[in-house]
């Protein structure tokens, strides 16, 4: 069923607002797919807080007009679902780990705060962990010192104790 006027505007107006809190961007193709897969897909993407959608391109290409992810709109080609988050590697998470166990499911290109991604590149992104596990990175290495130091101590305290019984 062919979309009237009204309805394709609304359309790239619910995608111009998506791509505009957007950090990334990632067009994979979906040829031949299993309908029970795209809807895995749809819900790993959904737990993630990535927007996953089947777009028509010339919707796509308008919804990303004038922004910086417009340099996507040559790659916009073919049967593609579109993967957009605010996170910066979860949609290239989601499309990559997806395409890893499901070879119809082929990544494109992506795009992430303006610059292009060829395949390498969304699988370069994709390996990045999250921001969860980068701030519990952080804070690990933070504390290692303190711990470190608090043994340093105790071991310390307990020489002291050795020595004096």
């Amino acid at each position: 069923m062919s979309l009237n006027l009204n309805d394709k505007k609304a359309v790239v107006a619910e995608i111009s607002a998506k791509v505009t809190s957007a950090q990334t961007i990632v067009v994979a193709e979906y040829r031949g797919i299993q309908v029970s897969h795209l809807t895995q897909l749809r819900a790993k993407a959904r737990a993630q807080g990535v927007y996953l959608r089947v777009l028509k391109n010339t919707l796509a290409r308008r919804a990303v007009e004038g922004t910086v992810f417009a340099s996507l709109a040559s790659e916009m080609t073919g049967p593609l679902i579109y993967s957009i988050s605010v996170d910066a590697v979860a949609a290239a998470k989601v499309i990559y780990d997806f395409a890893k166990g499901n070879d119809k499911l082929v990544v494109k290109a992506g795009n992430y705060a303006g610059k292009s991604l060829d395949k390498a590149g969304v699988a370069a992104l994709a390996s990045i962990p999250s921001r969860e596990v980068l701030l519990a990175q952080i804070v690990g290495m933070m504390q290692a010192p303190v711990a470190g130091f608090a043994r340093g101590l105790a071991a310390l305290a307990a020489k002291k104790e050795a020595e004096t019984a």
